[in-house]
């Protein structure tokens, strides 16, 4: 099955399992972009559940694969000067340089090519510009062997558990770290702060 289709199907019951779950942690993250106005793009915006914590001063850009999620974010831009485009994260439609800022919310650890994506946020992020993630992560050389026995199974469906961030970022000299914070499940869930150079 494919990310795309598999996406359409559980758009209906996307907001009921992370709304409350991951609400607080996108708000410390979202906390990170700038007072001044910027161009922001969100990538994997999703179902928009960034959406309604989003300071109105900027312009947004939010990037899905699927028309049926983009549907659902939608009515959650009414207050914000918004754009949506259909789109694959990992092969931005966009311009070198064309966005401020970017946010990479739960959406890394979902895509086959998870460094194609951070390559592409580098690409289109200007120099001194940030990048605002929260999502799942093994540690660097962590076992964590239920997660990778059920990973090729679940990954089909939604979403990967092996993903190392680490060995993306040493792939992308372009972005290095200005913070990185545990956020839900003992670390597992991480917010990451990046710069782009």
């Amino acid at each position: 099955m494919s990310l795309k289709h598999s996406y359409t199907l559980i758009s209906p019951f996307y907001d009921a399992a992370l709304t409350a779950a991951t609400r607080a942690q996108r708000a410390r993250s979202l906390a990170g972009l700038p007072s001044t106005p910027a161009r922001v793009l969100l990538s994997g915006v999703g179902t928009g559940l960034d959406l309604p914590l989003l300071p109105q001063q900027h312009s947004y850009t939010g990037i899905d694969l699927t028309h049926a999620m983009l549907r659902r974010a939608m009515p959650r831009a009414a207050q914000l000067d918004f754009c949506c485009v259909q789109g694959d994260a990992q092969r931005l439609p966009f311009a070198d340089r064309s966005f401020d800022h970017v946010i990479l919310h739960l959406i890394l650890a979902v895509l086959p090519n998870p460094f194609a994506c951070l390559e592409e946020t580098a690409r289109v992020l200007v120099p001194g510009g940030s990048v605002l993630i929260f999502d799942k992560f093994l540690q660097t050389g962590q076992w964590a062997p239920l997660r990778r026995l059920v990973n090729p199974m679940v990954r089909r469906v939604a979403t990967r558990l092996d993903v190392v961030f680490e060995e993306l970022l040493d792939k992308t000299p372009q972005l290095v770290m200005e913070s990185d914070q545990p956020a839900l499940a003992a670390g597992w869930f991480r917010l990451i702060r990046l710069k782009r150079v």
